[in-house]
């Protein structure tokens, strides 16, 4: 008898260790930014598999790699500066890196992933000299011409990094916000980080912890762009890996949980780790972020959620309420596009961003509006997707109250919001 013919595992992409082990399968799914402008409704629309991987060895969570950045970061829509808590978040931190380190005129600040110079903004009305990176030539413009942020249209990487320091030199401070988890080669990545940071120079990168992603079910938060996963231990040992030293790491509200890690060269003495790196540390391994089985019920948890989340939308248009989206992140395609939420659920979705408006959402094919037809239609439900910021969008929208309106959020479970 033949031997039966077996798929070969993919490997992880910082220890090359196989991947044997799914964290979660969220099934095939276009890409959660490739929205649909009208003239291309009747074209195909490619779908990768969505299925998450958890190394046994290194216990980094990631997906492969079916399409290049260049690909989902070509005409990209997303611009920073239309959160304004988002914006708040940004001016606290330059602010904040400003104090702690000393930063003046003749400081240097690279911020890698720019976006539309949401950050560099602040920075720059301090007069401290930096530079924007961001690979999105269209996202890339907009900050050079609408505010003036010197910016380079590059990915990120080790190759890169030499051009830089020989166009620039070093960099005092090196930023990355929601960056690290968009890099589908982090060996790379990260020896570019080594390279283009001064002798005594800081790293900041923000990310979605993987601690707060699993115990708030936070699942609509991996999609294609999102190649990694991190939990704080694992991501100290690709930095030290690479000559880098994670020495502070801070735990934030934003994007659900996320941490800011601090990170030097090994070298560099004058920087002693804190007592919150060691204990996060050990609170990870506490949890089990060491061990394969700390991984395994996750999936079935969000089996459950889908269920929960169709009945209450089943519901709803049995008792023949109208119900809206509100928002066109990448998290809400993931989750509309896993559940199988369409028009038949969702009469359309606003988005404050106009490159979003007038087009349809990958996938689902619910249309994309100006908020203005919140007030126009007077809907039972407005179903918020950037759950994140739902405090925001409540408040913004309130007015929803004068019909009897309310708003759901669907994570970590579904609630109600008069």
């Amino acid at each position: 008898m033949q031997n039966e013919l077996k798929p070969q595992l993919p490997t992880c992409r910082f220890c090359n260790n196989p991947l044997a082990y799914t964290f979660v399968d969220l099934g095939m799914q276009p890409l959660c930014q490739d929205h649909v402008k009208p003239e291309e409704l009747n074209k195909m629309e490619p779908h990768y598999p969505l299925r998450v991987h958890v190394c046994n060895r290194c216990f980094l969570v990631q997906i492969q790699e079916y399409v290049k950045p260049k690909a989902i970061f070509n005409d990209y829509a997303y611009f920073s500066s239309y959160s304004d808590t988002w914006l708040a978040h940004a001016k606290a931190y330059t602010e904040q890196m400003t104090e702690r380190f000393g930063l003046n005129s003749d400081s240097f600040v690279v911020e890698i992933a720019s976006n539309d110079g949401y950050l560099l903004q602040y920075f720059q009305s301090a007069k401290i000299p930096l530079l924007g990176i961001e690979p999105a030539l269209n996202v890339a413009q907009f900050a050079i011409k609408m505010k003036q942020i010197p910016t380079e249209t590059k990915f990120f990487g080790q190759a890169t990094a030499r051009y830089f320091k020989r166009k620039y030199g070093q960099a005092d401070l090196l930023i990355g916000n929601n960056v690290l988890a968009h890099v589908p080669d982090i060996n790379d990545f990260v020896k570019g980080l080594k390279y283009f940071l001064k002798p005594g120079g800081v790293i900041t990168m923000e990310f979605p912890h993987l601690q707060r992603l699993i115990e708030e079910n936070q699942f609509d938060t991996i999609y294609h762009e999102h190649f990694s996963y991190f939990s704080f231990s694992t991501v100290s040992e690709i930095f030290e890996f690479h000559g880098l030293k994670l020495w502070d790491v801070e735990e934030l509200p934003t994007h659900g949980g996320s941490i800011r890690i601090y990170g030097k060269h090994n070298n560099d003495e004058s920087k002693p780790v804190t007592d919150r790196a060691k204990e996060l540390i050990q609170r990870e391994l506490k949890l089990g972020f060491k061990e394969i089985d700390y991984y395994d019920g996750f999936k079935e948890i969000v089996k459950e959620t889908k269920r929960k989340i169709l009945e209450f939308l089943i519901k709803a248009k049995r008792e023949n309420k109208q119900i809206i989206g509100y928002g066109a992140p990448g998290k809400g395609n993931t989750l509309l596009n896993y559940c199988g939420v369409r028009t038949d659920f969702l009469d359309y979705t606003v988005d404050r961003n106009p490159v979003k408006q007038d087009n349809f959402l990958p996938g689902t094919l619910i249309p994309i509006y100006h908020t203005h037809m919140i007030k126009e239609t007077k809907p039972d439900y407005v179903f918020i997707l950037p759950w994140n910021l739902k405090d925001e969008i409540i408040q913004q929208h309130s007015y929803i109250k004068d019909w009897g309106g309310k708003f759901v959020v669907p994570i970590p479970e579904i609630r109600i919001f008069d």
